[in-house]
């Protein structure tokens, strides 16, 4: 119940906030704030692929290589906790700034992600202290972790990045 009332929560202050356009990042306002988020989005994508690299060489699942040394369970586990930090400024401002919007199919699908990244979040930290869930549900949380982070870099980084457009969403 955590994961999903995480998610929730999120939502129901997304849509219960008043946004405020005003709102600045790290003392940057307007298309200065989308960019700069854009660019942080983009390095949090790049830290959020090495972490996958990590968890697969944890598990044995690249090709070739060797054992993961002892360091690469700590090394995983202080990269995850520093990208849930540096999602925080990114995700505030999102939240504080427009809320949960649904103007447009790109714009929903980045607020509903963004609701279900942190719920997934939650999901996966409880599913790494429990003994008594099943063995693939960390994995799988793992993967959609992962996901989330590129759809929502999808559906906002690249958008600003690349002149409000992205492939497969039209510029509205």
């Amino acid at each position: 119940m955590a994961p999903v009332a995480a998610g929730v929560g999120i939502y129901l202050l997304g849509t219960h906030h008043t946004p405020n356009y005003d709102n600045g990042l790290f003392g940057e306002h307007g298309t200065a704030a989308v960019d700069l988020k854009a660019r942080l989005s983009t390095a949090l994508l790049g830290l959020t692929l090495i972490q996958l690299g990590l968890a697969l060489w944890m598990y044995g699942r690249v090709p070739g290589a060797r054992s993961a040394p002892r360091s690469v369970p700590l090394g995983h586990r202080v990269l995850g906790f520093l990208i849930f930090l540096f999602s925080l400024p990114i995700a505030y401002h999102c939240l504080v700034t427009y809320g949960i919007e649904t103007t447009s199919p790109r714009v929903t699908i980045h607020s509903f992600a963004g609701c279900a990244l942190y719920g997934a979040f939650v999901a996966k930290v409880i599913a790494v202290r429990s003994r008594r869930l099943p063995g693939w549900l960390l994995p799988a949380m793992g993967a959609l972790l992962v996901l989330g982070v590129a759809l929502l870099w999808y559906t906002a980084a690249l958008w600003a990045l690349n002149g409000d457009s992205a492939p497969g969403f039209t510029s509205v």
